[in-house]
């Protein structure tokens, strides 16, 4: 019998009324008629007496009411001290971000040291040409990056937000001047080639190689980090799709971020070593699923 199955027994047990069993376990009625009728094929007997007039537990249900009880009780309050135990962890948790993830996680990481506060959180900066060394080093215990990550050691954890690609061009070149461009016009521009280790399909969530009908996207000069691109692409060397977080974080003199029309959004997501998950580290998950 399964924990929700014995919660909305109980419940009806307590209440011996399906409506207000449904109401207040946020459920439909059909939804508890259905779970006590496969308990009572579990059972093999009626649990409730049914009449139009009133619901009361039979024998059978008795006796199954009274060894439930101090079981589920137990389950919730054996929840309780662990809630309590992981208020209590302790340790060091690296998190490794990109650009400026740290600021976007802020109520996050706000949130974690406030209910973990003898965990040492600390940050470490990951650039997107090597993106998962660090990971694989043990430098960084769980790392925010974009998807689709495909790597097979590495396990991708909730997805953070989305937010669209945007077109970093030179403030004279014909899209800035157009105030936007397709993403078909990519493969009238090169983009920059991505020095390190970067899998290429992990690449593509931003720079795809070609466009959506199938043409190459040609490549440029090489670049490693943000500010390389950046002066490449002030230079009128190459264009580049990048992240919106670019255009609100990363303003620079002769550069011009357009919207690029056609292309999907990007996802950002958590993603850690499959094996090096830690208590602190499923803890961190835990506050991510409460909200970014």
């Amino acid at each position: 019998m399964e924990l929700r199955e014995i919660e909305i027994f109980l419940t009806l047990a307590e209440e011996l009324h399906f409506g207000r069993t449904a109401e207040r376990l946020h459920v439909s009625v059909s939804r508890v008629s259905q779970s006590i009728r496969k308990q009572e094929r579990a059972v093999g007997a009626p649990l409730f007496e049914r009449t139009s007039r009133k619901v009361e537990l039979t024998a059978v249900g008795e006796v199954l009411r009274a060894g439930l009880r101090p079981a589920y009780e137990g389950i919730g309050s054996a929840v309780a001290a662990a809630s309590a135990a992981a208020r209590r962890l302790s340790g060091t948790l690296v998190l490794g971000f990109m650009g400026a993830q740290a600021h976007e996680l802020e109520p996050v990481l706000d949130r974690f040291r406030a209910r973990h506060p003898d965990a040492d959180l600390r940050l470490h900066e990951v650039v997107f040409s090597d993106p998962f060394d660090a990971l694989r080093r043990g430098e960084v215990d769980l790392l925010t990056t974009w998807l689709p990550v495909g790597e097979p050691d590495l396990t991708v954890g909730p997805v953070l937000r989305s937010e669209p690609l945007r077109l970093m061009v030179a403030t004279d070149h014909p899209l800035a001047v157009a105030g936007r461009a397709d993403v078909e016009a990519l493969a009238d521009h090169a983009v920059p080639a991505i020095r390190g280790s970067a899998p290429p399909s992990w690449l593509a969530g931003v720079l795809p190689w070609s466009t959506p009908s199938g043409r190459e996207i040609p490549r440029g000069p090489g670049a490693a980090t943000y500010t390389e691109i950046l002066a490449l692409v002030a230079a009128g060397t190459v264009v580049c799709p990048v992240p919106d977080e670019g255009r609100r974080y990363y303003p620079w003199p002769g550069v011009t971020y357009v919207p690029l029309d056609g292309a999907p959004a990007v996802r950002w997501a958590l993603v850690w070593r499959s094996s090096g998950v830690t208590p602190l580290l499923r803890a961190f998950v835990a506050e991510v699923g409460r909200g970014v």
